[in-house]
């Protein structure tokens, strides 16, 4: 099954960031011809402040950014992970950071609403508050893509490996992880953590990230790119470099199969209480 990771530089501005991803679809259909796309975290809306986030914020199905990928996926006969998008809550209060999925058809096989909420100090002072905008979801999701189970995962869920054993556990060999990582936790934790994850649950990790500068409130903030894709071994297959582009690799299911019979982990677990 080949793959395409896309990587960009997502700003406050919902409608020219859904008109950039587009863009790459096409662009990667046309070049790489895959059977599965991936987005990065808030493809449609990254940066502004609380009211905007709110604003910008969609309810499912229908809202402009689910719309817009659906077609994508329709049109191209392709899976489409949608990263994730601005989702409009019960509550008036918060949002959901979520990821939608879409088969060849169009039609929507999967949901997942970000678990783990970045709320912590960056080594410069800075401080990220997700739980203030965003309400965590609960359940870990997986989906079957041709003859591939697929996780889903989003960002800062990356630091959580219970939750990558959980969707081992419900038969995930590949993991996708679209992600908006923080410049300085990026350039130190992003591949070693990905590779860690797909280490441990011999399963693909494939992560599709932000680029580049947004603008949150008052501050400008970087995010680190380098989308890539780590096999169940833990060697990166494939990685981009800065900037937005695509990046596109393939996935051999056999490969995941024959990993985990040489070294069966699974089997070997203990639980400790």
């Amino acid at each position: 099954m080949k793959i395409c990771l896309i990587q960009m530089n997502s700003i406050s501005d919902k409608p020219a960031n859904i008109a950039a991803a587009a863009k790459l679809i096409e662009q990667a259909v046309a070049e790489e011809r895959p059977d599965w796309i991936s987005l990065p975290e808030c493809f449609d809306f990254l940066g502004g402040d609380r009211k905007a986030k709110m604003a910008a914020a969609e309810t499912f199905p229908g809202g402009p950014a689910y719309a817009a990928m659906q077609a994508q996926a329709k049109k191209h006969k392709v899976y489409i992970h949608a990263g994730s998008i601005l989702e409009k809550s019960d509550s008036e209060e918060r949002i959901r950071n979520t990821t939608v999925v879409f088969d060849r058809t169009g039609a929507e096989i999967a949901r997942y609403r970000k678990i783990h909420m970045f709320d912590i100090t960056a080594p410069d002072g800075t401080k990220y508050n997700e739980s203030a905008v965003f309400a965590p979801g609960d359940a870990a999701v997986t989906y079957r893509c041709e003859d591939i189970i697929v996780g889903c995962s989003i960002c800062y869920d990356i630091r959580f490996p219970d939750l990558f054993q959980v969707l081992a556990r419900k038969g995930a060999e590949m993991i996708a992880l679209p992600a908006a990582f923080t410049l300085q936790t990026g350039k130190d934790h992003w591949e070693v953590l990905c590779r860690a994850r797909a280490i441990e649950t011999q399963a693909y990790v494939c992560a599709s990230a932000q680029t580049g500068a947004h603008v949150a409130g008052t501050e400008r903030r970087q995010t680190y790119g380098h989308s890539l894709a780590v096999d169940p071994w833990g060697h990166v297959i494939a990685k981009a470099s800065d900037g937005t582009g695509i990046v596109s690799t393939r996935i051999d299911r056999d490969l995941v199969k024959k990993i985990r019979a040489q070294i069966p982990v699974a089997q070997h677990k203990v639980r400790f209480d």
